[in-house]
């Protein structure tokens, strides 16, 4: 049966970007198993409608289908969440371009959609979502360690992803005397969608399997965890933060066996 708190339930609420399909969908399921009623984001709505229909038995959840960067989008979902639900706990920005490419290959109409997408839109999100948080609200923006690290090909992906860690903590330094938090999740590269098509990829292995000390890749219910966490009572002291899930890919500098025998002959020479 669908679950029956109304708006003046004290069930928190959760705002999340990008919900429609792979680290978004299970950052909202996630979210909506631990008691958060939902905003649910992304431009898909048949995803959308087929998210909220399979969370329905565990809470309520709101649509809204739109891209992200539409410049009404961040102010139609924040007032989605308070005439629905009369509150907004927590604001997931997860929506994201995944566009690669060089700088010297990176056209202006693929450096603005990447910082529409990935920056400008996280932005105007905090913005609409700060005036209706209060104390013990969070901000939690879901970046790469790409923006801690840069990457080869990365460009525009790269500069977006440090902007939103240096947006992360100019709220945290604004906002937590106020009791809003604001952390950021860098996942490393997970299989979705966006990756799929590359994933078994030589090079691909070699930049990412090959160079990180763990033995398994970081997942989607990986980013869900740590957004849970963070906005949990549990996580309540941890403010400006980026936590890198991959493994030790950003802070070691490993190579696994293979990589480091490869093409050498017995006597040790390549």
């Amino acid at each position: 049966m669908t679950n029956s708190a109304g708006p003046t339930s004290s069930k928190p609420v959760a705002l999340v970007t990008g919900a429609s399909a792979g680290i978004g969908e299970a950052i909202a399921r996630k979210l909506g198993a631990t008691g958060y009623r939902l905003v649910l984001v992304a431009r898909r709505k048949e995803r959308l409608e087929r998210l909220a229909a399979d969370l329905a038995p565990v809470t309520d959840a709101r649509i809204l289908a739109i891209d992200v960067t539409a410049p009404d989008a961040a102010e139609r979902a924040v007032a989605l969440a308070k005439e629905g639900f009369g509150r907004l706990d927590c604001l997931v920005n997860n929506a994201g371009s995944g566009k690669w490419a060089p700088v010297h290959l990176t056209d202006d109409a693929t450096l603005g959609e990447v910082i529409d997408t990935s920056l400008k839109a996280p932005f105007r999100f905090c913005r609409a979502a700060i005036p209706v948080m209060g104390r013990g609200c969070s901000i939690i923006n879901i970046g790469s360690v790409f923006g801690i690290m840069g990457g080869l090909d990365g460009g525009a992906y790269c500069a977006v992803k440090a902007g939103l860690i240096g947006l992360t903590q100019a709220l945290a330094v604004q906002y937590g005397a106020s009791g809003i938090r604001s952390n950021l999740v860098a996942p490393g590269v997970i299989k979705t969608d966006m990756t799929r098509d590359y994933w078994d990829s030589p090079g691909f292995q070699r930049v990412n399997q090959e160079m990180t000390p763990f033995d398994r890749d970081c997942t989607a219910e990986d980013v869900a965890n740590a957004v849970i966490f963070l906005a949990s009572e549990q996580g309540s002291i941890i403010n400006g933060q980026t936590i890198a899930l991959d493994g030790g890919w950003s802070t070691t500098k490993y190579l696994s066996m293979a990589a480091l025998t490869r093409g050498l002959s017995r006597g040790g020479k390549d």
